[in-house]
């Protein structure tokens, strides 16, 4: 059945990757803020909707979220731009989300939230399943763009608390550019196994038809398991990646 789709942060890759796989046969828009994106929105099978994630009021989100089934939220600043950046786009532009869809009036969208991997509190222990090259990873990836992985981190903990509308979180490992091999690991998993962008794009495709898997924090790294397979053992284990 074809739904009404807005996807926030529409010139990101994995964006653009996933408005070509649900585009043909969804409606679907991707948020913009310039139109020197419009014609590669258009060319991934979506419709440009001109809206600033910084600057626009949540009322116009609001507006753009009505009538829609699903809103996936995969905007960042990858780390770029500095702790103001990350802060602006990371979580304040995640939590105008958040409360945009709220104030949707009657039936509000479900939303799919583009995380990262091992988003947590360092403070507190490491998650049991971790091995050492995980740890190693981690270390290293906080050493890189700690900036980045708190504001998610944040961002993640404001949306677990929420209870007006359904989410899942999607925590991708490390992101490569190569082609998909339509396979990975997912739920609660090791960390160290990079995953193409076109792999995720396709995990999170199938996700829009997945109302089961709402409350669901879901790693996605490299794998050998077929996409779909893995995210319908991850979803009836119910076993979530991120505990706040």
């Amino acid at each position: 059945m074809s739904k009404n789709v807005v996807i926030v942060g529409g010139h990101g890759k994995i964006s653009l990757l996933l408005a070509k796989l649900i585009g043909p046969h969804n409606s679907v828009k991707s948020v913009i803020r310039t139109k020197d994106h419009e014609a590669d929105v258009k060319a991934a099978s979506a419709h440009p909707l001109f809206l600033n994630l910084e600057e626009s009021p949540v009322s116009e989100f609001t507006k753009a979220f009505e009538g829609v089934d699903v809103v996936y939220f995969s905007a960042g600043a990858g780390g770029k731009g500095g702790p103001d950046a990350s802060k602006r786009v990371d979580y304040e532009g995640a939590v105008k989300v958040f409360d945009a869809i709220e104030s949707v009036e009657g039936k509000k969208p479900r939303l799919v939230l583009v995380s990262a991997i091992d988003v947590r509190d360092t403070d507190g222990e490491v998650p049991s399943h971790y091995d050492e090259a995980d740890k190693d990873i981690s270390k290293r990836t906080w050493g890189a763009i700690g900036i980045y992985m708190k504001w998610k981190y944040e961002a993640d903990k404001n949306l677990i608390k929420r209870s007006k509308f359904d989410w899942t979180i999607v925590r991708p490992g490390g992101l490569s550019d190569e082609d998909g091999k339509g396979t990975a690991s997912i739920g609660v998993t090791h960390i160290v196994n990079k995953i193409s962008r076109q792999d995720v794009a396709q995990t999170l495709a199938l996700l829009l038809d997945r109302e089961d898997a709402a409350g669901l924090a879901l790693d996605v790294v490299g794998g050998e398991t077929p996409i779909s397979q893995a995210l319908d053992v991850a979803i009836e284990k119910k076993e979530s990646a991120f505990s706040g």
